[in-house]
Order: structure tokens, then C-alpha cells, then sequence
């Protein structure tokens, strides 16, 4: 059996998860609608795979909320933020055999970016997600 995750009772192959965003400018208006189809193409060719396990593009900051800890006092700081100036656009949560299929694709994810929306900066964020440890200490 693979998975992504392993107990403490139960050691499996793990095949790693990862995370990956896109970051852009806000206010740069929608994608072209080239870039939707292709994406829904790209996508569902890794869904079918088992590669592609959830995502989404996200809304602006006009309706974001965060929470500060500062020091411990935590504070409510609701958007907009005139200082963004680059911002989460989407998300998506994969898992492959291995860093170097991620990577691969990841790639080809950013190309699809870069043909459908060149005048466009896009940052193509890959990172893995960290199963942790089993208990505190291991």
C-alpha cells in the first residue's frame, strides 16, 4: 500500500505530498480564458493520474482576514492592504513518486503560465509537505 502518511504502528512506503501556489500581483485583472482551458487540461490529466488531490484559485485580499500574534496579543487586521503588492492567487496539494517528477511538472505548470499570460510576472511556488513526526521528540 502507498500513502502519504505513516502511524507509528504502521511503517509504509510514502510517496511525498506537496504543495504548490502561484503568487502575482493583485488587481492584474483575470486570466485569459486560453490559460483557464489549459489549466483544466493540466489538471485533469493530473487528477486522473492520482497526482493532482485538491485545489483552487483564491478570491483578493479585499476579503481576507488575518490574525497578528504579536508578543502575545493577537489582533483581528481585516484587508484591504495597500502594502500587498504581491499576493496567493491559487493552490493546489499533489502527490508524486518523487521531488524530481514534482519539479518536472511544476515546470510545466509555470510554462503554461508564461505561454497563456505572458505579460504576466508569476512565481510557481513547489514545496513539500512535512508529514512531522510521530509523537513530540522523534
Amino acid at each position: 500500500m502507498v500513502t502519504g502518511k505513516t502511524t507509528s504502528n504502521q511503517k509504509e512506503m510514502q510517496m511525498p505530498r506537496f504543495m504548490g501556489f502561484v503568487r502575482m500581483e493583485e488587481g492584474i485583472g483575470a486570466p485569459p480564458q486560453s490559460l483557464f482551458e489549459a489549466m483544466d487540461v493540466h489538471i485533469g490529466e493530473r487528477a486522473a493520474k492520482g497526482v493532482f488531490l485538491d485545489g483552487g484559485g483564491l478570491y483578493g485580499t479585499e476579503d481576507a482576514v488575518n490574525f497578528v500574534v504579536d508578543n502575545g496579543t493577537v489582533t483581528r487586521v481585516d484587508g484591504p492592504y495597500a502594502e500587498s503588492k504581491e499576493i496567493v492567487g491559487g493552490w493546489a496539494i499533489m502527490q508524486y513518486g518523487s521531488l524530481e517528477e514534482a519539479v518536472a511538472d511544476q515546470r510545466e505548470f509555470a510554462e503554461l503560465h508564461a505561454k497563456h499570460w505572458p505579460e504576466v510576472k508569476v512565481v510557481a511556488t513547489l514545496r513539500q509537505i512535512s508529514e512531522g513526526p510521530d509523537t513530540p521528540g522523534e
